[in-house]
């Protein structure tokens, strides 16, 4: 590998980095913009939403131009693409983060109605596994990104459970319902954001390994 090539890799690895903590800031003001009806903040989150967006593009252009440049092969080509597929998660966690101070707006219009207090612990959950997700990229930490696929059972338990009880909720009272329906599509938002820190795990173990796994990682463990 030239030494060229290295040191592109290694910028592409810190500008994903970099990227990731932009979304991960966003995600949290969203979270608590949503759980303190806080307007300021939310709209703090949909307009950092462009540098988030502006970030993707520059990851993709310098990627294409890595690709050119030095043709790379096996897991040098594979690291790019990996790059590529990742940042185009993180940009569309950036913008469910963006969905979500949206509700949290909407939220703060009368009446008040109380965010269920297991939204905060789905989106903890959520939250670590884009964390964890993006550790076992840095480290190629392929045990780490199986243990996030398989903390995404976990959100989705959430999941159902938390729009059961907003259902419930609506039913007894018909004026909850606009409020309930943005609650409901919150934490739609928070399942997805998981959904795509699962597809980053994914990634890496295609890095690390080579397989392509995504919709068969259950299979991939028990080799």
């Amino acid at each position: 590998m030239s030494k060229h090539l290295v040191r592109d890799l290694d910028q592409l690895q810190k500008d994903i980095l970099s990227l990731a903590g932009l979304v991960e800031q966003s995600l949290s003001k969203a979270i608590r913009a949503l759980k303190e009806r806080d307007i300021v903040l939310a709209r703090e989150v949909v307009q950092g939403d462009t540098l988030i967006d502006a970030e993707e593009n520059h990851i993709t252009e310098e990627c294409l131009k890595v690709l050119a440049l030095h043709q790379p092969v096996a897991i040098d080509l594979r690291r790019i693409t990996s790059v590529l597929m990742i940042c185009t998660d993180l940009e569309r966690m950036g913008d469910l983060a963006e969905e979500i101070a949206e509700r949290a707006m909407s939220l703060c219009r009368p009446p008040f109605f109380p965010v269920p207090e297991g939204v905060q612990r789905m989106a903890d959950l959520a939250s670590t596994m884009v964390r964890q997700s993006l550790d076992s990229f840095v480290s190629l930490d392929v045990k780490l990104a199986m243990r996030v696929v398989r903390m995404d059972d976990e959100v989705d338990r959430y999941n159902r459970e938390l729009i059961q009880e907003l259902v419930k909720v609506m039913n007894d009272s018909p004026a909850n319902i606009e409020h309930g329906l943005s609650v409901f599509s919150a934490i739609r938002h928070i399942e997805r954001i998981a959904d795509h820190a699962t597809n980053i795990a994914e990634d890496v173990i295609y890095l690390v390994e080579g397989e392509i796994v995504r919709h068969r990682v259950e299979d991939f463990g028990r080799k």
